[in-house]
C-alpha cells in the first residue's frame, strides 16, 4: 500500500488491495465468486479526461484479459442493457463500446465487463450459483430508471439468475453529505413511482429551500432489496468520492477536469463442488 496516501476505512466487508497501477478496492463477498475491482484515482484513468483505450489498459490487465476482452458502453444515464452470452461471438468489446448502455451482463469468463465513474453509483453484481455477473453504472437518472432492478431483472431474463443468490457490491460514489440537489431530482422519483417512504428515506432536506440531500447508497440497497436481494448479501462501501480527493474522482467536486475511476468484474465458471453449487441442487 502506498506510504504516501491514508486509506481510509471503507465498510460492508470491502478492502483495499495493491494493483501495480495503484490501490484498488475489493469486496470480500463477491471475491469467491469473481474477478472484480474498483479503482483509485492513482490508475491512468484517474487523471486522464477524456480517457482512450490505452488508459483503460490497466484495468484489463487487473483482471486479466487484454484490451479486447473487456467490455465497455457508452454511458447515457439511462437503464438498457448489453448481455454477453459465454460463446456468442457477436459481442465483442469494441462492438459494445459504440452501444449506448449502463448496465451489462455476462456469463463469458474470457470477457471482463467495466464502467466509469466520477460520483455515481458502481453496481457489481455476482450470482452464486451460476457464475454471472453484472454491472450497472447509476447516477440519480440511472436510479429514477431503477438501473439496479433492471440488472437483476437482465439477470434472471437472459442468463437464469435467481435473486437469492446474487452477491451485490456497491463501490466508492458521492454520499448524500455531499449531494445536493433540486426539486427536479425529487419529482423525477415521483413520476417513476417510488413510494413516499421511500423517497423520505433517500432525500432529507437540504440546508436552501427545494433542495434535498440525496441518498444514493440507500437508493440503491433499497431497490436491489426490493428486486429480491437478501439484504445480508448487499454491501455497501460507503466511501464517498467528494470527501476523498487524493483517492477518488469527483465531477461535482472537480467538474471538468475530474478523472474517472473504474468498476470491473469478469465471470467465472462456478466449481462443481462449490458449496453454493451444492445448496441449489
Amino acid at each position: 500500500m502506498s506510504d504516501s496516501l491514508t486509506l481510509p476505512q471503507p465498510t460492508g466487508g470491502f478492502a483495499w488491495v495493491q494493483a501495480p497501477a495503484g490501490p484498488a478496492l475489493v469486496s470480500r463477498a463477491l471475491e469467491p465468486l469473481a474477478d472484480h475491482l474498483f479503482t483509485t484515482r492513482a490508475w491512468a484513468l484517474g487523471s486522464a479526461v477524456p480517457a482512450t483505450d490505452a488508459d483503460w489498459q490497466q484495468v484489463a490487465a487487473a483482471l486479466d484479459v487484454d484490451l479486447a476482452h473487456l467490455v465497455r458502453v457508452r454511458q447515457v444515464h439511462g437503464a438498457s442493457v448489453v448481455v454477453c452470452r459465454d460463446g456468442d461471438a457477436r459481442v465483442g468489446a469494441s462492438h459494445a463500446r459504440m452501444t449506448e448502455a449502463d448496465i451489462i451482463v455476462s456469463n463469458d469468463p474470457s470477457l471482463a465487463i467495466a464502467i466509469q465513474t466520477a460520483d455515481c453509483v458502481p453496481l457489481l453484481i455476482a450470482d452464486a450459483r451460476t457464475g454471472a455477473v453484472a454491472m450497472a453504472h447509476a447516477g440519480w437518472r440511472g436510479l429514477a430508471a431503477r438501473v439496479p432492478s433492471v440488472a437483476v431483472d437482465a439477470l434472471a431474463r437472459e442468463l437464469g439468475s435467481r435473486s437469492v443468490d446474487l452477491i451485490a457490491a456497491i463501490g466508492p460514489s458521492i454520499s448524500a453529505d455531499r449531494y445536493e440537489v433540486g426539486a427536479d431530482v425529487r419529482a423525477r422519483f415521483e413520476a417513476s413511482g417510488f413510494s413516499a417512504a421511500q423517497i423520505d428515506r433517500w432525500f432529507r432536506h437540504g440546508d436552501r429551500p427545494e433542495h434535498w440531500s440525496f441518498d444514493g447508497w440507500r437508493s440503491a440497497r433499497d431497490q436491489l432489496e426490493a428486486a429480491g436481494l437478501r439484504p445480508s448479501n448487499i454491501h455497501v462501501a460507503a466511501l464517498c468520492t467528494a470527501s476523498h480527493p487524493d483517492l477518488l474522482c469527483s465531477y461535482r467536486r472537480d467538474g471538468q477536469n475530474a478523472g474517472r475511476i473504474a468498476a470491473a468484474i469478469r465471470a467465472r465458471r462456478p466449481s462443481p463442488h462449490s458449496p453454493a453449487d451444492r445448496r441449489a441442487r
